[in-house]
């Protein structure tokens, strides 16, 4: 053992080999650092030496050096590898929070690396010379598109809803129906939300009936706020009662000093309902009702980036633009850049709309899917791979803690490894296939939904599936 250990060429011999330089080249790590990852090398050849452990060549050899070399490039690998990667999402679920929700456009995507690369107006009036606000530049795009007075946009719909009740709500009392007070992803709840802002909740009704004497009962002098929550992750049914939009409206605006604050969650700047797809309110809509001031989500049902979004009465959002929290709250450039475009995008109609990843996949036809599919098992079969293939009927889930009741109907490929197990076979196209691909297990099948699959991913599917083979 200690002969081994002799035999090991130091350091510094290693650092005059012209592959040493030529890792630095391809790399472009600088000498110090890429030294500091050959000592590591080489302290765990040695350790693995001493445990008796190691198989590769016999130190000294020329195969010995060409091996450390080798773990050298795969520990620079190891370390300049990103942790966020790109995947490819064949579960069907559209808004897999999961897999980072909303696919953004290609003009969103676009619009935010030219303004990643370059120096942009984010606080600067061109015309005027002077320092601007970046809460103008997605304003415009969602007073026309939602017929608000006047918007602006935070990092995130939980920050919304705390912005508001901090900033307009106080040490005030804010009633709300103990049916609406939801639970959002990773154990955040409204009412601890609004613990935090300040606010006092008064909760009425039952979890299941709410009626309008409910928040009338609740009203004093220290109301400030009517709050209505959408419940748009969840679905009570059966012996229900809730107050509609426009009738806590007409009770805010009989008294002056309530507001009307609707909080849409998920937020619909499209109707699906037209396509038979869900009950989401448009924002829009309830802006038409008379609501004082409305907050959803942009990358959720909106298709865009995340971002809180917050449309109303423009002294309120006045209000909010010069509170504090204004700026803790703020977005950056980038998002504001795909935001911008794809709300851009709904200004267009329908084909415009269609750009839009998250829309275009929820109007995807169930024939379309399946036209898909059956080319997908084609190529498979043309080049002979061995997998048990079959078309199955399924349903999509709409996902992102939106439209719980919804399922999409598609079409899936099933498929069967001639030797792989399902487990072993997901896991292969999970950690080894580059990009990796998320897949549907069902007992002893994989299954595919190409709802939410592009064209070109579909390709790099099968090319991961004979990988496999």
């Amino acid at each position: 053992m200690k002969q081994l250990l002799r035999q090991m060429p130091p350091v510094h011999e290693l650092q005059r080999d012209a592959q040493f330089h030529s890792i630095a080249k391809y790399y472009t790590v600088d000498i110090q650092i890429l030294t500091e990852y050959l000592k590591q090398v080489i302290s765990e050849i040695r350790q693995e030496i001493l445990e008796r452990t190691w198989t590769g060549p016999e130190p000294g050899s020329n195969q010995f050096i060409s091996s450390v070399f080798e773990l050298l490039k795969k520990r620079i690998e190891q370390q300049q590898s990103y942790t966020l990667k790109r995947v490819i999402n064949a579960t069907g679920t559209i808004l897999h929070t999961n897999l980072g929700r909303a696919r953004l456009s290609d003009r969103a995507t676009e619009h935010v690396i030219e303004t990643a690369q370059n120096y942009s107006n984010l606080e600067y009036k061109l015309e005027e010379g002077e320092r601007g606000s970046r809460h103008s530049h997605a304003e415009s795009l969602l007073k026309e598109i939602t017929g608000a007075e006047a918007a602006m946009v935070v990092n995130n719909n939980a920050a919304a809803v705390f912005l508001i009740l901090r900033a307009l709500a106080k040490e005030k009392e804010v009633v709300v129906s103990r049916g609406q007070l939801v639970e959002i992803g990773g154990s955040f709840r409204i009412s601890s939300i609004m613990e935090e802002s300040g606010a006092k909740l008064i909760e009425v009704g039952t979890t299941n009936k709410t009626h309008l004497r409910d928040y009338e009962q609740a009203i004093n002098e220290e109301t400030s706020m009517i709050l209505k929550v959408h419940t748009s992750n969840f679905k009570i049914m059966g012996f229900t009662k809730t107050v509609e939009t426009t009738e806590l409206a007409d009770l805010a605006s009989k008294h002056e000093e309530i507001l009307f604050y609707e909080d849409l969650g998920s937020g619909v700047l499209y109707d699906f309902q037209q396509h038979g797809i869900g009950e989401e309110p448009v924002v829009s809509e309830i802006i038409k009702q008379g609501a004082d001031i409305v907050s959803f989500s942009g990358d959720k049902l909106l298709g865009g980036p995340q971002a809180g979004l917050i449309v109303g009465k423009k002294h309120l959002i006045d209000q909010l633009k010069k509170h504090q929290l204004a700026r803790v709250l703020r977005v950056d450039k980038m998002t504001l850049a795909a935001l911008e475009a794809t709300l851009a995008d709904y200004l267009k109609g329908e084909q415009g709309i269609q750009q839009i990843p998250t829309v275009r996949h929820l109007l995807m036809q169930p024939k379309t899917i399946k036209a898909r599919a059956e080319n997908f098992i084609q190529q498979l079969n043309n080049e002979k791979s061995g997998y048990s293939l079959r078309i199955i009927e399924g349903t999509s889930q709409v996902g992102g803690g939106t439209m719980p009741e919804v399922e999409l109907p598609t079409y899936l490929v099933a498929l069967v490894h001639p030797t792989l197990s399902t487990e072993q076979l997901a896991r292969k196209l999970r950690i080894d296939s580059k990009p990796a691909v998320i897949v549907r297990r069902h007992k002893e099948e994989i299954q595919i939904d190409l709802r939410t699959v592009t064209d070109e991913e579909e390709t790099l599917i099968i090319k991961a599936l004979l990988t496999h083979i």
